[in-house]
């Protein structure tokens, strides 16, 4: 019989309920500026936990959304904690290995030690001895995935806000950092930032934009 914590929401609370489990999430990895950020979640059992219950995928939410939920998460955690790469990072690095060490850091920083790691996507860095599972599209599936999405998104959305008041040209507060047309063109027009990547590239249909 399955446990009646599955059906409190769409997404299911946990991969699994024998061990102390943490969801893990990034957000910016596809970005042209800015730090990529983590986070990491342990949530509790679902009597403790019904507010989440419109808890998804990051993207999949709007962004009044995204911040009320961030309340929430924080509010009924269990444990969680936030914490990013900057870009000089990334470029010293990678992307994949500067998100990697992000989420260590997100670890790191948890006074409630976990002992399983969920993460979305299919790659990770083992922690110490700790055994892990990587969940394609896991903040679609499980809730405390999709709270380590939302506090990444939201976290990382603050840092831009906040960059986009000393270099407003590029319109961080909006495209906090994506390529977006707009992003683009005003790289075109001013050069770089000292927060932009230097190790990434236009793709060309991305240039064809100037």
């Amino acid at each position: 019989m399955i446990p009646f914590f599955y059906f409190c929401s769409m997404l299911k609370v946990s991969f699994q309920q024998t061990f102390i489990e943490v969801g893990l999430d990034e957000a910016g990895r596809g970005c042209l500026a800015g730090p990529v950020y983590a986070a990491a979640v342990i949530l509790p059992n679902c009597k403790l936990i019904d507010e989440l219950t419109e808890l998804n995928d990051s993207k999949k939410l709007t962004e009044t959304k995204r911040y009320e939920l961030r309340e929430i998460i924080q509010s009924v955690a269990v444990d969680y904690a936030v914490a990013f790469c900057t870009n000089e990072e990334i470029d010293r690095w990678n992307i994949l290995r500067a998100s990697m060490m992000a989420m260590h850091r997100c670890l790191d920083k948890l006074k409630v030690q976990p002992e399983f790691i969920v993460v979305d996507g299919n790659r990770f860095y083992p922690y110490k001895t700790l055994t892990f599972k990587t969940i394609v599209k896991g903040d679609a599936q499980y809730m405390n995935i999709a709270a380590a999405s939302v506090l990444a998104k939201t976290y990382r959305d603050d840092f831009m806000i906040a960059l986009h008041e000393e270099y407003p040209m590029y319109g961080w507060n909006e495209n906090k950092g994506y390529p977006t047309p707009f992003h683009v063109k005003a790289i075109d027009k001013y050069g770089l930032s000292p927060y932009h990547r230097r190790t990434f590239h236009l793709k060309s249909q991305q240039l064809k934009l100037f």
